[in-house]
């Protein structure tokens, strides 16, 4: 598995053979696998538990940024862009027009 501290997976269940004793499967073993198996499971709990908090995190990040990149912003820079480029035409312009005039 690559979950970390996972020893188990379906296939390996399903295929667990127990030993009888003479009353049945040996107690023991069974308990033991068993207990394994309830490890798996909390490890497996634990590591959803951690994967649903990453996803919550990065839900609301992606929430943030999108609040964020409102319409208006863009056109604010459009804008402020524009203008400034207004004026540097104007310079430059300005400037060549000015120097044949005189």
């Amino acid at each position: 598995m690559s979950v970390k501290g996972i020893r188990l997976n379906g296939k390996e269940i399903l295929e667990k053979e127990f030993k009888t004793g003479m009353r049945g499967y040996n107690q023991e073993e069974v308990d033991e696998f068993l207990d394994i198996i309830i490890q798996d499971y909390d490890a497996f709990g634990q590591e959803i538990a951690r994967l649903q908090q990453e996803i919550d995190k990065l839900k609301k990040t992606s929430t943030e940024q999108t609040r964020l990149r409102s319409p208006q912003q863009p056109a604010q820079v459009n804008y402020d862009i524009l203008k400034r480029l207004s004026n540097l035409e104007k310079a430059v312009f300005g400037k060549k027009f000015a120097d044949s005039e005189g």
